[in-house]
């Protein structure tokens, strides 16, 4: 199965979408519950594992399939083919604030490796598998960091991260120190590491945790400031089934009431 080649275009600025334009005979995948609408014509068909030309057979396909098992997503992937006989679109949205990357696989050496899930979509033929560290420790301690995905081909893929993204250029030798979950995605040439924070009074009270990654250049590195994890451990954290705060937080009754009975009674909480 030949690379497809597709053109697209990035819209939004906090909740962003990518808008996929394909030619007729050509297709996109995409990450189940990713679509967010297409041009009639576009047919959709679920496969096993990720559609790859790589899968050769019901094992290649199993063996796809079960890669993407390990990394936590669907066993299944959807294709996105253009049916018809003009230009047509297909769009595909980020699943929380953030950036779509678009990331091209020629240009990084036919390999990118990511946090497992960054991938969005991409061009039909970019293969869907897994990259796991080699060090023991990584395994125990990495989190976030020690299952990820890892990109082949050479065409277009689109992943994405939240918050705001910094792209980091690594010399030879050059480390940079990164919260395990921040980690969006790195060329093969950069060495992942997890490294011990050292204080036990940091890792009790600074917040941080234990283990840091440790990247090593030479490579490109892509950084994110709000990994979902952090972000759904804050959420889950103010929700008042959970004794944080409740809908009334913030307000002039909350304030007043110290969030009590009476702001939980006004406050509808009470039923």
């Amino acid at each position: 199965m030949a690379m497809d080649v597709v053109d697209y275009e990035i819209k939004g600025a906090e909740m962003q979408f990518v808008e996929v334009e394909l030619d007729p005979g050509e297709a996109a995948i995409g990450e189940a519950g990713s679509m967010m609408f297409m041009d009639a014509g576009i047919t959709m068909d679920t496969v096993f594992g990720d559609g790859s030309a790589s899968q050769g057979g019901f094992f290649g396909k199993l063996l796809g399939a079960g890669k993407r098992l390990i990394t936590g997503e669907s066993l299944f992937t959807t294709i996105y083919t253009n049916q018809g006989a003009g230009k047509l679109r297909v769009a595909f949205a980020a699943p929380y604030p953030g950036k779509i990357l678009p990331m091209d696989l020629r240009q990084l050496g036919g390999m990118l490796i990511c946090q497992k899930d960054a991938f969005l979509c991409a061009a039909r033929g970019v293969s869907l598998g897994i990259a796991l560290q080699q060090k023991l420790s990584t395994g125990f301690f990495g989190g976030e960091g020690f299952i990820m995905q890892k990109l082949e081909g050479d065409g277009l893929a689109f992943v994405h991260a939240g918050g705001t993204v910094v792209r980091r250029t690594l010399q030879p030798g050059q480390t940079l120190l990164v919260d395990t979950g921040c980690v969006v995605a790195y060329t093969p040439g950069v060495n992942f590491e997890i490294q011990y924070v050292g204080k036990i009074k940091t890792a009790l009270f600074g917040g941080e945790g234990l283990f840091l990654a440790k990247l090593t250049g030479p490579g490109e590195v892509w950084l994110q400031s709000l990994p979902f994890s952090r972000l759904a451990s804050r959420i889950f954290a103010a929700a008042p089934q959970t004794g944080g705060g409740g809908r009334e937080e913030g307000s002039v009754l909350g304030a007043v009431a110290g969030g009590g009975l009476l702001g939980g009674l006004l406050g509808g909480d009470n039923d």
